[in-house]
């Protein structure tokens, strides 16, 4: 974080000091949430959780070298004692973010948010030093503290934002402003909670009313291929920027095709230029997700030439999304497990099923969180794609969600033991162990809750005839 005095943070967050007998002290490390992550002079925001209270670990962090706390409730050391730390926390970093010089970019969408904003980040800092979320952290509490970790040598700061309902993402707008808004896509993540589709677009528009005018720099990047979100145009005063595989985008891909270990390879045309752009991504669905990242990149000054050098070279930074693997039995274990709807889902098989051209190819899916009424059909049309794709060997599961994946499979044509429903995570390890041969490509994914990334690492950790994976 920027420097700033205790005396300050005080003031901004419109808290009191106790315990502290120097309020000119500054705090010039991070802002952190978690004990573990403290460094000397940093400020430690003590959350009160259902099952562990951080106000306990006021001392601990003080003496590893914490400035001060954050707290709710005077704590015995140094600490800036406010009504509510989220607030307080959102407060301080919408000061932080107005003394910076950096470019802020938010975005959002149903899918592809953690995937592109990797993406993009990985682009951005070929320019010029770049801040983005870590992982998926794009909530209350997330999304300040990303903000709170930029310093004054920051250009680009990337924010992912979440929503959960609507008003969500006016909120984070309102305590980072961004002047470039993206949006990708809408889905059906999370319709459940939402009511449905065009709900989905109301809440993820907030995203783009929020920019400032075209004038002032507002920029609003939207997916030319999806009809909700690029209906967001009319929401903003922001300048607009289509991109997407329609020959209307300003951003847009030609001769896409899958390399023959299922990376996607295209032709990359910006209004300034074209360039080839070969992924080290898995799945025709990151290309959606690079010319997001392209059309915000371009608008902030990089060469058709530089985006596509970027994109090529850019990894996967965030765990357990496209994580491939192949052991050294030559078993492909592809660790997608950190969530799933049904627009990822699809995207995934498609992956595996380009992946495992002329190999054995197993899916271990499970429930798809979230998803309300629709959730019979959607788990249903999945196991069906399963079989359109030609996936050997679909394994469900889990309880209800995942019995209906399996009826899908079945109602499609998939008989005898070509689809099969497991209770837990451990009944997948044992069953794919006992029939993998060298080779096969495996896919792993379900929602987060699921918990089935242990599958995943279980298959990794055993290689060929039994012995430990090198990797």
């Amino acid at each position: 974080m920027i420097a700033l005095s205790l005396a300050e943070i005080a003031a901004v967050v419109g808290g009191q000091t106790h315990d502290i007998p120097d309020p000119s002290v500054q705090v010039t490390g991070p802002v952190v949430r978690d004990s573990r992550e403290v460094e000397p002079g940093s400020l430690f925001a003590a959350f009160a959780g259902e099952h562990v209270d951080g106000h306990d670990f006021a001392a601990a962090v003080v003496e590893a070298g914490a400035v001060a706390v954050l707290a709710s409730r005077p704590v015995g050391v140094p600490a800036i004692v406010v009504a509510d730390v989220q607030t307080a926390l959102g407060a301080l970093a919408r000061h932080v973010v107005a003394r910076l010089g950096a470019t802020l970019v938010a975005l959002t969408g149903s899918a592809g948010k953690t995937s592109t904003k990797d993406l993009l980040a990985q682009v951005l800092r070929n320019k010029a030093p770049t801040v983005f979320t870590p992982g998926s952290l794009n909530n209350e509490i997330g999304l300040p503290l990303t903000a709170l970790s930029a310093t004054e040598e920051t250009k680009f700061l990337v924010l992912e934002m979440g929503a959960r309902g609507i008003g969500h993402i006016r909120y984070l707008t309102g305590l980072t402003p961004p002047k470039v808004g993206l949006v990708l896509n809408v889905g059906t993540a999370h319709i459940g909670e939402f009511g449905g589709r065009e709900q989905i677009a109301q809440a993820k528009g907030e995203l783009v009313e929020a920019l400032p005018a075209a004038a002032d720099g507002g920029t609003a990047v939207l997916n030319a291929d999806d009809p909700l979100v690029r209906a967001m145009a009319s929401r903003t005063k922001a300048k607009v920027i289509l991109f997407g595989e329609s020959g209307e985008a300003d951003v847009r891909a030609e001769n896409v095709r899958l390399t023959d270990s299922g990376q996607p390879s295209f032709r990359l045309h910006t209004p300034s230029g074209a360039s080839d752009v070969t992924m080290r991504l898995y799945g025709e669905h990151h290309v959606s997700n690079a010319l997001a990242a392209a059309a915000v990149a371009h608008e902030l000054g990089m060469s058709a030439e530089e985006i596509a050098i970027a994109l090529s070279e850019a990894g996967t930074l965030s765990r357990w999304r496209m994580e491939v693997t192949e052991r050294p039995d030559g078993v492909t274990i592809v660790n997608d497990a950190y969530n799933a709807n049904p627009e990822s889902m699809r995207a995934a098989l498609r992956a595996l099923a380009a992946m495992g051209k002329g190999r054995r190819t197993w899916a271990v899916l499970g429930k798809m969180a979230e998803l309300g009424d629709e959730a019979l059909a959607e788990h249903d049309a999945v196991g069906r794609l399963a079989v359109r794709l030609n996936v050997s060997k679909l394994v469900a599961v889990g309880g209800r969600e995942a019995s209906w994946l399996q009826l899908g499979a079945y109602n499609e044509g998939s008989w005898g033991e070509e689809s099969v429903h497991v209770s837990d995570a451990q009944a997948a390890v044992d069953l794919v162990r006992s029939e993998l041969r060298p080779g096969d490509v495996v896919l792993v994914k379900a929602s987060r809750s699921v918990g089935l990334e242990s599958v995943a690492t279980a298959l990794l950790e055993t290689g060929a005839e039994g012995e430990v994976a090198a990797r």
